[in-house]
C-alpha cells in the first residue's frame, strides 16, 4: 500500500477504534504507590500541574485518598525522572523545561527513537503488528477533522508508544520513555501555538508506509526529519513568545 493509499484509507475510516492499551483480565491491581505515581505523572505531562506548580504532601495525600508514605515513594520516582523536585516541608514543585533542555531532549529522543524505528523496519512487521500504529494514525486524522487537538495529541502519544514497543528491546523502551514523556509535556503546552498539525499527521502516515515496506533507511530518515522539524517548531515558539521555560 502506498503512502497516498494508506492516507486515503485512514482519512476515510469509519468508526473510531480504541488505541488505548487494554489491561489483561488477570493483571494485578496497581499498588498505592503506582496509582499515585501515574496520577501525578499524567497531570504533569498534560500540564494540569504546570511548570513551577507546587503542592504540599498533605494536600496531595488527601486528594488522592492515600497516606503520605506511598505518596512520598511516588514523588521520589517522579523526582528521579526529572519531572519534579521534592522541597522539604513544601511537598513537590514541578520542574520547568528551558529551550536548551528541550533542544537536548529532542536530540537524544531523535537518536534513540530512530534506533527503534530501524529495529522495527528490519523485522518487516506483519499487518497485525502494524495495526496499533495504523489505528493511532487513523485517530489523528479523525481528530483533525473535528478540530479536537487534545484527541490528536493523545493519538500521537499512543503512536510513538506503540512504535518503540514494537522494537522489542526493553532497555531501549526504558531509555526512550523518560525523554518521550518530556517531549509530550512540551507538545501539550505548545499544541495550540504550533503550525497546522496536518504536516505531522502526514509524516506519521509516511513512516507507517516505510515500516510496512521494511525500508529501514527510509524509515529512519523519515523519523529523524519528523522529530527535527517538531523540535525546531518548539524552539521557534520559545523565541517568538520570549519564553524562558515551559
Amino acid at each position: 500500500m502506498t503512502t497516498v493509499e494508506l492516507s486515503k484509507s485512514l482519512l476515510d475510516a469509519g468508526e473510531p477504534s480504541n488505541t488505548r492499551p487494554k489491561s489483561s483480565p488477570g493483571a494485578a491491581a496497581p499498588s498505592l504507590v503506582d496509582r499515585a505515581y501515574h496520577t501525578i505523572r499524567r497531570r504533569i505531562l498534560d500540564n494540569v500541574y504546570p511548570p513551577g506548580a507546587q503542592a504540599l504532601e498533605s494536600d496531595l495525600a488527601v486528594e488522592l485518598g492515600i497516606s503520605r508514605t506511598p505518596l512520598r515513594e511516588a514523588l521520589i520516582r517522579l523526582q528521579n525522572e526529572g519531572l519534579i523536585e521534592i522541597v522539604p516541608r513544601h511537598g513537590m514543585r514541578v520542574l520547568p523545561v528551558s529551550a536548551t533542555d528541550m533542544k537536548e531532549i529532542y536530540e537524544v529522543l531523535t537518536a534513540l527513537e530512530s534506533c527503534a524505528v530501524e529495529l522495527v523496519a528490519r523485522r518487516k512487521p506483519t499487518p497485525a503488528e502494524m495495526k496499533p500504529l495504523v489505528d493511532a494514525t487513523r485517530e489523528m486524522a479523525r481528530a483533525l477533522k473535528v478540530k479536537n487537538l487534545d484527541a490528536w495529541a493523545q493519538a500521537d502519544e499512543y503512536f510513538h508508544k506503540f512504535l518503540i514497543e514494537a522494537a522489542g528491546n526493553r532497555l531501549l523502551v526504558e531509555a526512550i520513555q523518560q525523554y518521550r514523556d518530556r517531549a509530550h509535556r512540551a507538545l501539550m503546552f505548545s499544541l495550540r501555538l504550533r503550525p497546522k498539525l496536518e504536516t505531522s499527521t502526514r509524516e506519521h502516515l509516511e513512516l507507517v508506509d516505510l515500516l510496512c515496506k521494511g525500508d529501514a533507511a527510509g524509515a529512519v530518515q523519515a523519523n529523524r526529519a519528523h522529530r527535527e522539524r517538531a523540535s525546531q517548531e518548539l524552539l521557534d515558539i520559545f523565541e517568538r513568545y520570549r519564553l524562558q521555560h515551559l
